[in-house]
């Protein structure tokens, strides 16, 4: 599959074109990095997750001290015992970063931010980033729309260095002029998180895979990337979503064939990637998304191969960071055990 702009509207493939950064060079580096593993992968096939990891082969495939976890996974510990006690639990499971959803800790007590940037140092942790909401019909809510300054005050506060929403660009419709005028708002929040030394993300869902209801030949997603500053707005990739986009939105609503690969849209543009969510499923065409969520490691995506195309982008500069997640874990201290165990043990087939 061509790895061009993935629309027929010439003025979004004119700013595509214009707005990737890599230009021509990144269509031959990312079938480089994809190689033969393309064909598997958009078959929704991939190897037993640890196989290559159990024979001993290759380097790593995370980078050093950038496995982090998204906190949302462990809401309800976060809420009962408190930061302290689960950042205690994420170090000791070998954990370099965590990404906070929230920043109360319910019944097990009140905290400044202060306290909560102080706990996560403390214990040996990272705070890499945060999701707020994008927008609220409540104008004192706590969201990018309604209270900018205070979102990014808090954020700076803590000592972020990406600020994000996981809510999509949803605010005006899902028309292609509705989305560029969410570009514009996610325009500004970036360049106001920039004048603090942050980044500000958005984190997909498969929704965003979609088709815009009045150009059913238009994806949603290549909107954002094309209407979107990227030196202002960047994408943290929720791989299990990506896959589940791909399942349900790999045709036009026409029933013509749209496939695409996620890993291609992060070779195609690395730095506009800073962020991922390393979450899995396991493969199941009777359901809606094509997946159902499980643990990380006991699924079908296959990470070694995703994470090792990216760490070889920039030269072989890892610079990137990986965030388990699990959206309702059966015990969330026993997926983040696992993850983090499973994550480590992937290593590169060929060094």
């Amino acid at each position: 599959m061509p790895l061009t702009p993935r629309t027929t509207d010439p003025e979004l493939a004119r700013t595509l074109s214009r707005r990737n950064m890599l230009g021509v060079a990144a269509g031959a580096t990312a079938a480089a990095l994809l190689g033969g593993a393309t064909t598997a992968s958009a078959a929704g096939t991939a190897p037993v997750p640890g196989t290559a990891s159990a024979a001993g082969r290759g380097r790593p495939v995370l980078p050093p001290g950038r496995l982090g976890i998204q906190l949302y996974s462990l809401r309800d510990k976060v809420s009962t015992l408190g930061f302290a006690r689960v950042f205690e639990e994420l170090r000791r499971f070998g954990y370099d970063e965590v990404e906070y959803a929230g920043y109360s800790q319910g019944s097990a007590g009140p905290l400044t931010l202060a306290q909560l940037r102080r706990l996560t140092r403390d214990h040996g942790l990272r705070a890499i980033g945060s999701h707020v909401g994008y927008y609220s019909d409540d104008p004192g809510a706590y969201t990018f729309a309604q209270n900018l300054t205070k979102v990014l005050d808090d954020a700076q506060a803590l000592g972020l260095k990406h600020i994000g929403t996981a809510s999509g660009p949803w605010r005006y419709g899902a028309t292609v002029d509705g989305w560029k005028r969410c570009a514009e708002e996610f325009n500004h929040y970036g360049a106001e998180a920039r004048k603090r030394g942050m980044k500000f993300y958005q984190h997909n869902h498969a929704e965003e895979f979609s088709f815009a209801t009045d150009r059913p030949d238009v994806r949603l997603y290549d909107v954002l990337l094309a209407e979107t500053d990227p030196d202002l707005v960047y994408l943290e990739m929720d791989i299990y979503w990506a896959y589940a986009g791909r399942f349900r939105f790999g045709r036009r609503p026409d029933g013509t064939p749209a496939p695409f690969d996620p890993l291609a849209y992060v070779l195609e543009q690395p730095d506009r990637y800073p962020l991922f969510h390393v979450k899995d499923g396991e493969r199941d065409d009777t359901a809606r998304d094509g997946y159902r969520m499980v643990d990380v490691g006991d699924g079908d995506i296959d990470y070694q191969r995703f994470i090792s195309a990216v760490g070889r982008t920039h030269g072989g500069r890892r610079d990137h960071h990986w965030q388990a997640e699990h959206d309702n874990p059966a015990e969330s201290l026993t997926f983040a055990r696992k993850a983090a165990s499973h994550l480590h043990s992937l290593r590169e087939k060929d060094c």
